[in-house]
């Protein structure tokens, strides 16, 4: 079956996307082998019709570009999505020894439901700088552990017997994870930087630095009866990342310049170079039109027909707290991609950019849902809003309903992932 292949596939994509990082480097891999072309920000780029290619920022970012017919006249179709999520980034000398245990000082990133994390499985992954031909240009090396080295243990409820009626988590006490016991003499200082290099093989005076970040160890599955559920960590965001890769890398006839944009760091904010509220993207559409010989005052024209789809996950009504949610706009697992609005512009869709999109999934022969907050709860936002702010063009805001997000393992729909596949797959191809 068609939706259980693809989910499986995304199963396997979430499960290597350890982090941003590994993500970017599992994109990479795979375009290289159909061909794609680097585009490399301190060369100079020549484009013309018919080519492929990708452009990486910070190891953790990725663009993935191709050139259809007419490509200075009919304008940039992009789809936008971030490969970040909530987890724990550990901090600089972070042995710590108590009472025989050795845990690790960790920094929360982002937003995650902390409560998800403890007494689960967790490994460590990221990237590690390694001494360069120069200072200024150290090497970069990717390492993901793969196996459950970390614990985070929580408190026995006959120690706290209103743990079930809520409990406060405090950020620098409590999540610190377990990585093995030690006696009170064991010599902790350089323990993680030496654990790093034999994991890399190198001498550990290579490494200059690393950015390591937590994550859940366990694969996702299939879940439910009938299995239409996905469980995983990371399917937000890098289920809706994987739909626009999969749907572009299906394209055969277009025209102008399709763009995939996977930022990093949305869950903190964006406000990085490799983040959406930088001019990163606006940056690298320049160069592409000009490596056409298209013009600043032509590209200026075609952003005039240029279209973004901002996508990121939505709630599902959740069968538990359904009050919760709005009384008349409930989107539901599996019943289609969600168009996500809000009457302050926290997303980007208009009855313009929403009306292009319900025509994409009828074109599809897929169904699609709305998802509006109830008044008296403030939402979340999206690239989409921070995008808008550096290129005015048409945007939407759009995403699968999932439940549980932002803890260590989320649960979306199968059917929802190939119905979003398939109407970006119409929207690529467009002519």
């Amino acid at each position: 079956m068609e939706e259980r292949k693809l989910a499986l596939d995304l199963i396997d994509f979430l499960h290597d996307s350890s982090t941003a990082f590994q993500a970017v480097d599992v994109m990479k891999k795979d375009l290289m082998k159909q061909g794609y072309k680097e585009l490399k920000g301190e060369e100079d780029w020549t484009l013309q019709e018919g080519d492929k290619a990708f452009y990486i920022k910070n190891n953790s970012s990725l663009f993935m570009v191709q050139i259809g017919k007419d490509p200075l006249t009919n304008g940039f179709k992009m789809a936008g999505a971030h490969t970040d999520s909530p987890t724990f980034r550990i901090k600089p000398d972070a042995e710590i020894l108590q009472d025989g245990f050795m845990k690790l000082n960790v920094e929360t990133y982002g937003g995650p439901i902390l409560s998800t994390w403890f007494d689960r499985p967790l490994s460590l992954a990221g990237r590690v700088m390694l001494k360069g031909k120069s200072i200024m240009k150290p090497q970069t090396a990717l390492i993901d552990f793969g196996k459950p080295i970390l614990y985070i243990p929580s408190l026995a409820i006959h120690m706290n017997r209103k743990v079930n009626e809520g409990v406060e988590v405090n950020k620098q006490k409590h999540v610190l994870p377990v990585i093995m016991m030690a006696e009170k003499d064991f010599e902790k200082k350089g323990f993680l930087k030496n654990l790093v290099a034999k994991e890399l093989q190198v001498d550990v005076s290579e490494i200059l630095d690393f950015d390591l970040f937590v994550y859940e160890v366990e694969k996702g599955s299939l879940v439910g009866f009938n299995e239409e559920f996905i469980s995983s960590k990371r399917q937000d965001n890098l289920s809706s990342v994987h739909s626009i890769f999969t749907a572009m890398k299906s394209v055969e006839e277009f025209s102008g310049i399709n763009l995939g944009a996977f930022f990093d760091n949305e869950e903190c904010g964006s406000a990085t170079k490799q983040g959406a509220d930088s001019t990163l993207l606006r940056d690298l559409m320049e160069r592409i039109f000009y490596g056409l010989g298209g013009s600043r005052e032509d590209f200026l024209k075609n952003l005039e027909k240029s279209f973004m789809i901002s996508a990121d996950l939505a709630h599902s009504v959740h069968p538990n707290y359904t009050e919760m949610h709005d009384p008349t706009s409930r989107p539901i697992i599996n019943k289609g991609p969600v168009m996500k609005i809000s009457a302050n512009m926290r997303y980007t869709s208009d009855a313009d950019s929403m009306s292009v999109f319900a025509g994409l999934c009828e074109e599809a022969g897929v169904p699609y849902q709305y998802f509006v907050n109830r008044s008296d709860l403030a939402g979340g936002s999206t690239i989409g809003p921070i995008g808008s702010t550096h290129l005015p063009i048409r945007t939407l805001d759009i995403g699968n309903p999932l439940l549980g997000m932002h803890s260590a393992r989320e649960l979306g729909g199968v059917k929802d992932h190939l119905h979003l596949t398939k109407a970006l797959k119409v929207y690529f191809n467009l002519k």
